[in-house]
């Protein structure tokens, strides 16, 4: 027997991740999963958005908060603060933390480094106390 129903096409890996935190990094307040089911405008089962939301949350991408008998949800970043909480797990998980960061470095474009270069700069400056923040 085939099934007829009409079937949206599978999400690659991380898509529907990406798509929650755009979203929620478009509201200024903590959002509930119906509210995220609504917005997508797809045809997402409530139990989808529920768990796609709680793996944000238990990844570190999310902060949640009691409303009602569910969680809101916001997230802890922007994009960029998200990449950059990623990349220091990497980091965290290696134990020549060196050897990581001068690999790293070795491959980066001239402009990356012209702009890794500055803001190591900016950090060191009198007037850069922003070492450790974020």
């Amino acid at each position: 027997m085939t099934d007829h129903r009409q079937q949206s096409p599978r999400r690659g890996k991380g898509m529907l991740e990406a798509e929650v935190l755009a979203l929620l990094w478009t509201s200024d307040e903590p959002r509930t999963a119906a509210w995220v089911q609504a917005h997508l405008g797809g045809a997402l089962a409530y139990s989808t958005v529920v768990t796609i939301m709680s793996r944000l949350y238990e990844k570190g991408s999310l902060s949640r908060v009691r409303d009602g008998r569910a969680y809101a949800y916001l997230p802890v970043a922007d994009e960029a603060g998200l990449a950059a909480r990623r990349m220091r797990k990497v980091l965290d998980q290696e134990r020549d933390r060196a050897a990581v960061l001068a690999s790293f470095v070795s491959e980066l474009s001239v402009e990356d480094e012209e702009t890794l270069r500055h803001l190591l700069d900016r950090i060191d400056s009198p007037s850069g106390s922003d070492r450790g923040k974020g």
